[in-house]
């Protein structure tokens, strides 16, 4: 697999994720209590013997400059080879941010030439997915394909989030359709390629802005040998907060295809030293993932906790994604939310609470927050928010990195509120 170059496109904004990906890019998204999105792509190159890596990023870069460093974690960190990230950089003579995902590897080029590699592979580091690339790489080299693009099954009702892509019984690709409303197609494209390393650096001469629109189509209308190679394993495009909130509370089903805990394959991440998991005499635990360093007093029930969340004496969390260092206080409630880092929540306050007392019949009229059907009818909200004591934040709502007490309207935060991020001078005490 020497021969093999991976390219991981990790520049993603983010945009559908709201204030989750305000100061980070997508692949550095927290997931499953202890990773990060792009670990997944990552511990797939490691196991599949690809010893190359490229990460193209632009936005918000740093957390993931961190989370990868020297890629020891994903045993990258070697003298051939390795890992490297790839940023958008300014000389006397070339300037720009990415213009796209096909104009990210043209600016790269010079760097991927001198890796020398027969085949550029590229991956996307915003999807969570366990493959090994390895029958990828042999289906390409058997069907002397130009291209080979990994497809999988999708539910028809999920059809318009994805490319769609329709196959001839050779396997060769007769059209590829972005993200349709009405389509009869059932598989999606993975935005997984495999590309000749010689041919890419044909068709980047005209330098094209998308690697679907400006590449991929072009080369399946003039009938070009593009094949599709279909992956029936997990893969999940975790880039709406729907998505994301689905694939996480997945993991605590015991039946979850997407297998964390599996030995043969596992998933490799840059681990934080923190202390075991403390449980207070009240704790209670259902079907939860709880990281080290939580210290738990009240209540946690079909819930993800990451690293160094405290849940303090009489506190609840339900159905909730937890991110870390994040600290309920006494009584406090948190139901089908989703909390970044650092956030606090006050004693007594409630987080995600119904717009509707259970068991209220409807009237008929509009849900409260109705226009922000993007939220999934969830609480979402930003690293470094303090929530006051007694607040109530009512469901779907989102509260903006640094939120303050000064964002509630007597101690209520209604359903359908938008409170926008605030810079960090702002919050300087």
């Amino acid at each position: 697999m020497r021969d093999i170059l991976a390219l991981i496109l990790s520049g993603g904004s983010g945009e559908r994720l709201g204030v989750l990906c305000a100061e980070r890019a997508v692949s550095a998204l927290p997931f499953g209590g202890k990773y990060r999105v792009i670990d997944f792509v990552l511990s797939n190159c490691c196991h599949s013997g690809v010893q190359q890596v490229g990460v193209l990023a632009q936005h918000a870069p740093a957390s993931l400059n961190d989370h990868i460093g020297a890629g020891r974690a994903w045993d990258l960190d070697r003298r051939s080879g390795g890992v490297v990230i790839l940023q958008p950089y300014q000389t006397r003579s070339h300037a720009g941010w990415y213009r796209g995902t096909a104009d990210a590897i043209a600016q790269n080029w010079d760097w991927i030439e001198q890796q020398k590699p027969a085949r550029v592979l590229v991956l996307s580091g915003d999807h969570v997915v366990r493959m090994d690339y390895r029958p990828l790489i042999a289906a390409h080299l058997e069907s002397d394909a130009a291209v080979t693009v990994a497809v999988t099954r999708v539910p028809a009702e999920e059809a318009h989030r994805f490319g769609m892509v329709r196959v001839a019984s050779d396997g060769r690709i007769q059209s590829l359709d972005e993200k349709p409303a009405h389509t009869d197609a059932a598989l999606a494209n993975m935005g997984i390629y495999l590309f000749e390393t010689g041919r890419l650096a044909d068709l980047l001469q005209a330098r094209p802005v998308d690697l679907v629109m400006d590449v991929l189509r072009p080369q399946v209308a003039s009938g070009q040998r593009v094949m599709a190679y279909q992956f029936d394993g997990y893969w999940e495009d975790v880039g709406t907060v729907a998505s994301y909130y689905r694939a996480s509370l997945e993991l605590l089903d015991p039946s979850s295809r997407l297998e964390t805990h599996d030995a043969r394959w596992p998933i490799l991440t840059r681990d934080e030293e923190r202390p075991p998991v403390w449980l207070g005499p009240e704790a209670q635990i259902e079907d939860s993932l709880v990281a080290n360093g939580c210290r738990i007093e009240g209540r946690v029930r079909r819930s993800i906790l990451f690293a160094g969340v405290h849940v303090g004496p009489g506190a609840e969390v339900n159905e909730s994604v937890i991110m870390a260092d994040t600290h309920l206080a006494e009584g406090a409630r948190v139901d089908h939310a989703i909390l970044d880092k650092y956030v606090r929540i006050g004693v007594g306050a409630r987080v995600g609470e119904s717009a509707r007392a259970p068991g209220e019949a409807g009237s008929g009229a509009p849900e409260p927050g109705a226009g922000h059907e993007w939220l999934a009818g969830l609480a979402l909200v930003g690293k470094d928010t303090w929530v006051p004591d007694g607040g109530r934040v009512v469901r779907p709502s989102v509260i903006g990195v640094g939120g303050r007490y000064e964002d509630f309207r007597d101690g209520v935060l209604e359903a359908g509120t938008v409170v926008p991020n605030r810079r960090w001078f702002e919050v300087l005490p």
